[in-house]
């Protein structure tokens, strides 16, 4: 996730007006009429102005050279944009990946060639099939994303749907045209994130902010390797929504991800996994999703999930992720009516469609704490479970090891258990 120079103005280069002056001899209209242009200061200054026209040039006639200044930001807002994409843009990385893959060779073979042997070579066949066949294998460049540096020492972060394939090599591009080898630390097992690391040390950095305190309206600057090519291309917009839900899917795989900030900055295939920027300089997400059909609506995970899995894969060299171990529906007014609950809201436990989709994983800590089938999780740490706050979001602001305690409606009668929370594997 090369540096641009600033946009160069010229300086107005001064007008030479000639005015020609024609004597015609026209029959009918009387010899010696003078036509031309004539300009007078009226014209010049009354509202009728001739762009460039007696401008002061800012040139050396005598020595050709033209004095050129920088282009300088019209407006505080223009030059907060600016001034992030210049502080931004050298920690913005693109992430490469190649794969061993099959080197397919052409060939042609002659239907004929049994009869041209019986009959010798004075009767060859003008018949040419075209065949195929694999000739060895050589890495090819299959896709790209973006990503962005987060310590000195190589910590990258990207989106884990860049990095998916366990059998893809990784490079990445900084932004100064070198590129490392890139190892893949961890894939977050629930949310699309991924940290890589580069052996290069002294590399700049990007400040990850607080995406607890953004709002609507907000502007924010996305940066990204747009359509795997056009490196460090940068879009701004606002944000547009927050706490969004949405179904991801590519490359034949599917997810749900929960509480993503919604922005109109233009986000383009190869943006994913770099970074949405405040005016600040800092990260307040990561980009991820588009919809589809629709114009610059685009998804971006929070920060703060980011930094969580930074210091997991600091502290144990992976991202891990609470587990209760239930399978569950979110109860309504709708589900309520529909079931003739006595509540309506908790979190339902049920098995799924398939005969392997349990309601409980056995040995999971929901099993441990004796929780069954067709129970209703109403709480837990005291915090009411509903469409606000879902059981897996309450689950995820604890760690493994965490003993949390559940109201549980269990065959009509409430209950309070606690439960040590596992590992999602």
């Amino acid at each position: 996730m090369k540096s641009v120079s600033p946009l160069k103005l010229d300086k107005a280069i001064v007008t030479t007006i000639i005015i020609s002056v024609v004597v015609s001899l026209v029959v009918g209209f009387g010899a010696g009429m003078v036509s031309g242009l004539l300009v007078s200061s009226d014209y010049l200054q009354g509202g009728f102005p001739v762009p460039g026209l007696f401008q002061q040039q800012k040139e050396d006639v005598s020595q050709g050279e033209e004095i050129v200044e920088p282009y300088q930001p019209q407006e505080p807002s223009e030059k907060a944009v600016i001034d992030v994409v210049k502080l931004a843009s050298p920690a913005v990385v693109s992430v490469i990946i190649t794969k061993d893959l099959p080197v397919i060779e052409r060939f042609y073979t002659d239907p004929f060639e049994d009869f041209n042997k019986f009959f010798g070579d004075d009767f060859p066949s003008p018949f040419r099939i075209p065949q195929y066949r694999e000739k060895g294998t050589e890495k090819q460049e299959v896709g790209g994303g973006t990503g962005f540096i987060v310590s000195g020492d190589g910590l990258i972060v990207t989106n884990k749907h860049v990095v998916v394939d366990t059998e893809a090599e990784y490079t990445v591009l900084t932004n100064d045209g070198e590129r490392y080898d890139a190892k893949v630390l961890a894939r977050d097992p629930v949310q699309d994130l991924a940290i890589l690391k580069i052996d290069k040390s002294g590399l700049p950095t990007l400040l990850l902010g607080n995406s607890d305190t953004v709002q609507i309206g907000q502007t924010v600057i996305a940066i990204g390797n747009a359509l795997g090519e056009f490196r460090n291309t940068v879009s701004v917009g606002v944000i547009s929504g927050l706490q969004r839900t949405i179904t991801a899917s590519g490359g034949g795989a599917s997810e749900i991800i929960d509480e993503v900030i919604q922005t109109d900055a233009a986000i383009n295939r190869g943006n994913s996994g770099g970074p949405l920027l405040n005016l600040k300089g800092e990260v307040i997400a990561i980009n991820t999703a588009v919809a589809l059909g629709a114009e610059n609506i685009g998804f971006a995970i929070p920060v703060n999930k980011v930094k969580k899995d930074i210091g997991q894969v600091a502290a144990f060299g992976k991202i891990t992720y609470p587990f209760l171990g239930v399978r569950y529906i979110l109860i309504n007014k709708r589900i309520s009516e529909a079931n003739k609950l006595s509540v309506d809201y908790g979190a339902l436990i049920v098995r799924g469609e398939n005969p392997e989709d349990l309601a409980i994983v056995p040995g999971s800590a929901a099993d441990i704490a004796g929780l069954l089938e067709n129970d209703i999780i109403l709480e837990l740490d005291g915090v009411k479970i509903d469409q606000e706050n879902t059981l897996a979001r309450l689950i995820q602001k604890h760690s493994v090891g965490d003993e949390v305690t559940l109201k549980v409606l269990s065959r009509g009668e409430e209950k309070t258990v606690t439960a040590v929370l596992g590992e999602n594997e």
